[in-house]
């Protein structure tokens, strides 16, 4: 392969990558729009954000064996076909039900195709400065792509309907599948690795039944026995899935690979950053709307020092790699992302001016975070784990996104709850204290002093609720950042040697 293709299939990957992360936050913006044209529940909405995250980290393990087995090319080509179509429908839903349902097909699709992002730059680049540099991008466009979809969703909002946030994928997966049957070299799969389609089932109904539990108790008056049945089943799944592995001669998961501490600081680094970016993005991005009053296409303009600053921060970073111990960068990258949310907390009542500048800093933490993640799991597995290694690292971050989603969302709503006070003499539907959204549409049908008391209240809830989680996702990035340093100072207990 020349020098000039490898730079081609990095831009190929890289591309994929983008539609695949931008697809996780790319409703932000769009969420009020689709909520009130959908009639969508509290309950929907978060179904609606939160379905595709957690099908695609409960799916990616056993569809990164399947692509071992089948071949890189034929798997990644066959998920952008899948993830096309799944676009088309998600586009042209008629209602909530149908969107989700999209949503879970659009997941199948990038977890198709995210494995083998990293696994062909892995074998693409051999020179370890190329390869450190390439992890960098792919990094940036992890934590970037992620970081602009509501950028790409208001501009979009601007002018089309809400349908066009998917629409626009269709093109993009057309110019990549015609590019990646002329550039991607075809390698044959490994016919005798086994696929455990028990493994992935097991993962994925663990992951769905863990966080629909988290999600059951952020809702007003949560069904406690239902909260009890998922939590159980999903730790029951992953708790047989782990003993599954454990038991299996070629795991999805070899869980020896956590022994060794930077592999371990990497894993944890990624689903802290992911988790925290995607949240604080969930809930800032609606503040924005439906408190500031902003248009979708400002909110997202507004967000922009976020991904600008991760593409930035990724490259940088790669560059770093090869002269600063990844541990070191992770720590760093951590507590860097955790001042940049503090400074905007400081901030977010304050002019648009000042509270810009820590929103970039946060988000040169994350691609820093993200990059330092990406190279630390993929580069302390062996060169014969490299596709184990890269699906553990997406898992990562696609399940720190979930959580994200799952457990500061629904913080969010729990807080907004406790804190939304219905004013005495306005007959007004108990809705308004699940969520900011159904708020503002009862208050629309209420007098205009009696709507405009509503509205007030309901904003005032969300401002403080949004506090309350902007103050979690700095707490949560800085003890990671501590148990980083603490798990750093132990010695390697795994089999993989340090490069």
């Amino acid at each position: 392969m020349s020098h000039q293709n490898r730079w081609l299939v990095l831009g190929i990957v890289s591309s994929a990558l983008f539609l695949i992360v931008i697809d996780m936050t790319v409703l932000y913006t769009a969420l009020p729009t689709l909520t009130h044209d959908l009639a969508a529940t509290a309950t929907e909405k978060l179904w609606i954000v939160n379905a595709y995250p957690l099908v695609v980290a409960g799916l990616l393990p056993g569809l990164g064996a399947l692509g071992d087995r089948l071949g890189h090319k034929q798997m990644f080509m066959a998920g952008l076909a899948v993830f096309g179509a799944a676009s088309l429908a998600a586009a042209f839903a008629p209602s909530s039900g149908a969107l989700i349902a999209a949503r879970v097909f659009l997941a199948v699709g990038a977890a198709m195709m995210m494995p083998a992002t990293l696994s062909l730059i892995r074998l693409t680049f051999k020179d370890e400065k190329e390869r450190a540099f390439a992890i960098g991008i792919w990094a940036a466009v992890a934590s970037g792509g992620a970081a602009l979809g509501p950028v790409v969703g208001g501009l979009l909002l601007e002018y089309f309907w809400w349908g066009s946030v998917f629409l626009i994928n269709v093109p993009i997966v057309l110019v990549a599948l015609l590019a990646s049957a002329l550039l991607l070299a075809t390698r044959p799969g490994d016919a005798s690795r086994p696929w455990d389609l028990v493994g992935s089932i097991q993962v994925m109904v663990g992951l769905i039944g863990i966080v629909y539990a988290v999600k059951e108790i952020s809702k007003r008056d949560p069904s406690w026995i239902m909260v009890a049945a998922t939590f159980l089943i999903g730790a029951a799944a992953m708790i047989v899935f782990v003993r599954r592995q454990r038991r299996s001669a070629a795991p999805l998961i070899d869980f020896s690979l956590f022994g060794n501490p930077r592999f371990s600081s990497g894993v944890a680094t990624a689903l802290v950053a992911s988790g925290a970016l995607v949240g604080v993005e969930l809930v800032f991005s609606q503040r924005l709307q439906l408190v500031l009053g902003y248009s979708p296409l400002e909110a997202g303009l507004l967000i922009l020092p976020i991904p600008l600053a991760a593409f930035i921060a990724g490259p940088l970073t790669g560059l770093a790699l090869p002269y600063i111990a990844p541990t070191r960068i992770l720590i760093g990258a951590l507590v860097l992302t955790g001042l940049g949310l503090a400074g905007f907390l400081l901030a977010y009542n304050g002019q648009t001016a000042v509270w810009l500048a820590p929103l970039a800093v946060m988000g040169f933490g994350v691609g820093a975070a993200m990059t330092a993640a990406s190279s630390a799991i993929m580069l302390s597995a062996p060169e014969e784990r490299a596709g184990m290694a890269a699906s553990v690292e997406e898992v990562s971050y696609e399940l720190g996104g979930a959580l994200g989603i799952a457990l500061l969302g629904s913080l969010m709503s729990i807080l907004y709850t406790r804190a939304m006070t219905l004013p005495e003499g306005i007959a007004i539907a108990s809705q308004a204290r699940d969520s900011l959204d159904e708020a503002l549409m009862l208050a629309a049908g209420l007098e205009s002093d009696q709507s405009l008391q509503v509205a007030t209240l309901a904003r005032y809830a969300f401002d403080q609720a949004f506090v309350g989680v902007i103050i979690t996702a700095i707490a949560c990035l800085l003890l990671v950042a501590a148990l980083v340093w603490k798990v750093s100072r132990k010695p390697d207990k795994s089999f993989v040697h340090e490069r």
